[in-house]
Formats: structure tokens, C-alpha cells, sequence
């Protein structure tokens, strides 16, 4: 196996804070960022759905929405008696 090579990367005590907030347990600041540049971006979704799909999807949402707020009226209500 080949010899690990190291880079130095200068952080503001801002962009540090940040990055040590994100890191997990176990994990080196290496693994961190590798871990956070992987992920994607919401705007690499875009576009991905049609007209159609994204109405169907929010109508879903809606949908749920208001069944968790009846449910927690109703359980509201029972605490409430």
C-alpha cells in the first residue's frame, strides 16, 4: 500500500468551529471533510422531477402535515382533560 500523502489547509477559527461541530465520534478531520464533500447539494436535484411529481410529492407533505397536527391536537386534548 502506497505512503499517505498529508496537505496543511489553513481554516479561519470560524470555518474550524464549524468543521469540528460536523465532526463525529471516531472520526479524523480527514474522514470529516471527505464525509462532508461527498454530499450533495440540493441544487444537484433540481430539475429532477417533473411539474407533476413535485405537485404529487407537496400534496403528500400537505397531507402529513395535517394528520401530525390533528394528532397532536388530539392528543392536546387529552392531556387537556
Amino acid at each position: 500500500m502506497g505512503k499517505t500523502e498529508y496537505r496543511n489547509v489553513r481554516l479561519t477559527e470560524a470555518a474550524y468551529r464549524r468543521l469540528e461541530m460536523r465532526k463525529q465520534d471516531g472520526e479524523s478531520f480527514s474522514d470529516t471533510v471527505e464525509r462532508i464533500a461527498g454530499e450533495r447539494s440540493l441544487l444537484d436535484l433540481a430539475g429532477i422531477l417533473s411539474d407533476e411529481e413535485a405537485g404529487a410529492i407537496r400534496g403528500a407533505i400537505r397531507e402529513r402535515d395535517e394528520q401530525s397536527r390533528d394528532r397532536l391536537d388530539r392528543l392536546s386534548e387529552q392531556l387537556d382533560s
